[in-house]
């Protein structure tokens, strides 16, 4: 399975739309369990991600906020906005391995994701002339523009460290790979080493550069942040504990508690809250 389908295949990605057309006004989201995007088609609009400075657009952008995050856009009737806006979220909550690889929020002209193209003009379409159904049209477009985001992410080697980075480089994708494909099997970083047709020793230093993580430290959030999914699914834990490669069910309170401080049992609690 390639570098993004395997992600997606734990991690989907889902989109409800909420607003299309004119914008006029103040717009804030504040205290919100959700992500958004929001598609700048045409005019001008005045961004304040969290408390950093306000950022005025004057050309038609995307605005990415993959995880719940402060921010407020404001518009007059002068700027003659068309904007279109949807929630996002991932399975696994805003804190699982794909969402939290991705930066705070992210602000691209369209002309800097031209692979984008066709799936915003079929977008805008949807949005502006009136066909039936399009609310659900546009819901999976938006999350299709999710998914051809982060795959010119991934193609893009210009990333901090991290998954993102590490998915993007030739070498160091096919141990993570392995990893997300198959998070049972008992990886070593000899087995990791060999796919990335690298010295162990040179791997290991390649792999923390490029990641940020070692490969132990890396395969262990990866095998916590399924587990917390799991449990979110209300799947019992000697089934997760299978599934993420530990031999029983303590094993995996155990590797969880280091990874999160606490055990899976007061993480699933405080995640129903």
């Amino acid at each position: 399975m390639d570098r993004l389908s395997t992600l997606l295949r734990h991690f989907g990605v889902h989109a409800g739309t909420f607003h299309s057309g004119a914008f006029c006004g103040v717009s804030v989201h504040e205290g919100e369990s959700v992500g958004h995007v929001h598609v700048l088609q045409a005019g001008a609009l005045l961004l304040k991600p969290g408390n950093e400075r306000e950022i005025r657009l004057d050309e038609p952008s995307l605005i990415f906020f993959p995880r719940p995050f402060t921010h407020r856009m404001f518009a007059d009737e002068a700027m003659a906005t068309q904007v279109v806006c949807a929630t996002l979220t991932f399975d696994g909550g805003s804190g699982n391995a794909l969402a939290a690889a991705l930066p705070d929020y992210m602000v691209l002209k369209l002309t800097q994701i031209p692979e984008l193209g066709s799936t915003l003009q079929w977008l805008f379409n949807e949005a502006f002339e009136g066909h039936c159904g399009r609310v659900a049209v546009m819901d999976r477009l938006f999350e299709l523009l999710v998914i051809l985001l982060l795959r010119h992410l991934i193609g893009s080697r210009d990333q901090p460290p991290g998954m993102m980075a590490g998915l993007a480089d030739p070498r160091v994708s096919r141990a993570l790979n392995l990893i997300h494909d198959e998070p049972e099997k008992p990886w070593s970083v000899a087995d990791l080493a060999s796919a990335a047709n690298l010295s162990r020793a040179g791997f290991a230093e390649y792999f923390r550069r490029i990641v940020g993580q070692t490969p132990a430290d890396y395969l262990l959030s990866w095998r916590v942040s399924l587990a917390q999914k799991r449990l979110r699914e209300g799947t019992p834990i000697a089934l997760i504990a299978a599934e993420v490669g530990y031999e029983s069910p303590s094993a995996l309170a155990r590797a969880f508690r280091r990874k999160t401080g606490v055990s899976p049992r007061q993480w699933q609690a405080e995640a129903e809250r």
